[in-house]
């Protein structure tokens, strides 16, 4: 079943009217290619012309791809790794070892689950240090092969709870950033849903980040932006537009590399497709990384983040 966002209303009543045809009437199948075809020109028309806080309500969406989905759909014989060695493992991010189109790699994600049941298993995508810990020590593994590394960012931040903090939680955030600066295998990092904070940029220190074209990444979350400049969450709209943290801002900023394009409406409404998508880019962009020398990778993404930090 289809879930419509706020600004939908006129895709959801044209589903409803194809829905209600009558398929036993002559003109049924003219009415039926009549009506998809009006909506399908509502939703391209629609979705290039998405405001911040619509994009923010896209990224978010409960049907929207998350990390495991595009790990079943993209790579082959993925090998899951599991564990910190220090502490326990952390289910909000997901690791292994993948063949893509015949390369072997090494997969990370954020995952936030797809039931209840599984949002709960995966913390809502929220993770704890151990989690980025588990990162860094698969990291450190693919480098010590010489294996890339791919990542996945689809988090509202880490997990901010008490016993994060106990356990260490900046530190393991710096320690992952550090990794990924440190490391010579080349690393692609792919913005999927949410890109929040500290808890996305500890998976996207990377020489390639990309955002999908409807997915957001900033320093904190419309509402928590607006609960501290405003002191009140009717301010979001307001605070998602300041904050420019659509794909298009944060490529004018040089934030992120490349916008991998989405289906017309959006990766909720053709998975399969918008995997098909992302995995050409993310084969291209590997592509691209092999051909520079490893010393030379690692230097031109140290100067990009350094750079980073002296225009802000």
């Amino acid at each position: 079943m289809n879930r419509y966002l706020d600004f939908e209303s006129d895709i959801e009543k044209l589903d409803n009217q194809i829905n209600t045809l009558n398929k036993n009437d002559k003109n049924f199948n003219n009415e039926k290619t009549t009506l998809i075809k009006k909506k399908n020109n509502i939703i391209k028309k629609k979705y290039l012309n998405l405001s911040a806080w619509e994009k923010v309500q896209v990224a978010r969406h409960p049907d929207r791809p998350h990390s495991i989905d595009y790990i079943n759909l993209i790579f082959q014989d993925m090998i899951y790794l599991h564990g910190d060695k220090k502490f326990s493992d952390d289910s909000a991010i997901l690791g292994g070892l993948a063949s893509l189109s015949g390369q072997s790699v090494m997969v990370i994600g954020t995952e936030k689950g797809n039931t209840m049941e599984s949002r709960l298993k995966h913390n809502f995508g929220m993770a704890k240090p151990e989690g980025y810990r588990k990162a860094q020590r698969l990291m450190l593994l693919a480098d010590k092969f010489n294996l890339p590394v791919i990542t996945f960012v689809d988090t509202a931040g880490a997990f901010p709870g008490k016993e994060a903090e106990e356990r260490g939680q900046s530190e393991s955030i710096a320690s992952s950033i550090l990794v990924c600066l440190k490391i010579n295998s080349p690393i692609i990092s792919v913005v999927i849903g949410e890109g929040g904070s500290g808890g996305a940029i500890a998976l996207a220190t990377a020489d390639k980040i990309m955002m999908l074209e409807h997915s957001i990444y900033s320093v904190i979350s419309p509402e928590g932006c607006a609960s501290i400049l405003w002191r009140s969450n009717d301010y979001a709209i307001k605070a998602a537009e300041n904050l420019k943290l659509t794909a298009q801002d944060c490529l004018n900023n040089k934030i992120i590399d490349s916008i991998v394009e989405e289906v017309p409406g959006g990766a909720h409404r053709l998975p399969e497709e918008q995997a098909m998508i992302l995995k050409q880019s993310l084969i291209n962009n590997l592509q691209s990384l092999k051909l520079i020398p490893d010393s030379d990778r690692k230097k031109n993404r140290n100067e990009k983040f350094l750079n980073i930090t002296k225009e802000i």
